[in-house]
């Protein structure tokens, strides 16, 4: 749901679910340890999927409030991957906002000891992916550098025969690809991470219209950031086109005022296609506020 149609819509009943019925099972007996392990793990995992869909929505004090509440039964569980799932999302969290130093203290941690010794090869790139971003936006290239390297490798080990928890089925090329961009755009070399942007678009499948999205986005930032303002144009309609679908996503609407915002100095050069986008956006973000 969070991935078709965005943080924005449904996580009222994820919540309910949590406070009426998870904690009542939270709070009774078990018949043995590993019952008990399990339904800790399965609760964190669903606070932790709550908090995820407040942070697309860009409800961030709750996200951080979930993301906080579900490391702990998380721990109570034993259970250092899902631990580590958890921290790496906290850790984008802090990225998009601006937390550069805290987003790497973070991303160390969830790439320590047993959150990356003990996990799939899947979510073990994902962990390290995150990780990379960090370290290129604390200016630590060549540590970044090595770190995407690792999450490549670690992605390219993953195959059928090794069992992955379900909450990773969402990474793999297109996202891997989509966050080396990142990490290449904060370390300067546009023209790499436009490449890998299009990388991104071009593998993932229909079902991630959310991620897409913002990918899409992303990339129209990075071609106008080198000049490529008609690329970027059209990159930003297609944007438009999934987010008038019935996308509810904070991220998503966000590239949107990104995208006026970046086309500001070009309102008056008469570009045709500038116009039309810039009028479209501010329609679309007039019809959403």
């Amino acid at each position: 749901m969070d991935q078709r149609r965005g943080g924005g819509h449904g996580r009222r009943a994820v919540d309910e679910y949590l406070r009426h019925e998870a904690l009542d099972f939270l709070r009774g007996r078990f018949t043995d340890e590993q019952s008990r392990r399990a339904m800790f793990s399965a609760a964190a995992e669903l606070t932790y999927v709550s908090g995820w869909m407040a942070f697309d929505n860009s409800e961030h004090a709750v996200a951080l409030q979930r993301f906080n509440t579900a490391v702990k039964p998380a721990a109570r569980a034993g259970d250092a991957p899902l631990s580590g799932h958890i921290l790496r999302a906290m850790a984008h969290q802090a990225l998009d906002l601006g937390f550069r130093r805290e987003a790497l203290q973070i991303a160390q941690a969830s790439v320590h000891g047993q959150r990356y010794a003990a996990v799939t090869p899947r979510e073990r790139a994902l962990l390290g992916v995150v990780h990379a971003r960090t370290l290129a936006a604390n200016d630590r290239r060549q540590e970044a550098a090595q770190a995407l390297l690792r999450a490549e490798d670690d992605l390219s080990n993953a195959h059928n025969g090794i069992r992955e928890p379900d909450r990773t089925f969402f990474f793999g090329a297109a996202s891997l690809a989509h966050e080396t961009a990142c990490t290449l755009r904060d370390l300067g070399d546009h023209q790499r991470a436009v490449k890998e942007f299009r990388r991104s678009v071009r593998t993932r499948g229909a079902a991630f219209r959310r991620t897409h999205a913002v990918t899409l986005g992303y990339m129209g930032a990075t071609q106008i950031a080198q000049g490529a303002v008609e690329e970027a144009c059209a990159t930003w309609t297609s944007v438009l086109d999934a987010m008038e679908d019935g996308i509810y996503s904070g991220r998503a609407r966000q590239t949107v005022v990104d995208m006026r915002h970046l086309l500001s100095p070009y309102r008056k050069r008469g570009i045709r296609a500038v116009s039309a986008l810039d009028a479209r956006a501010a329609t679309y973000l007039a019809q959403v506020d």
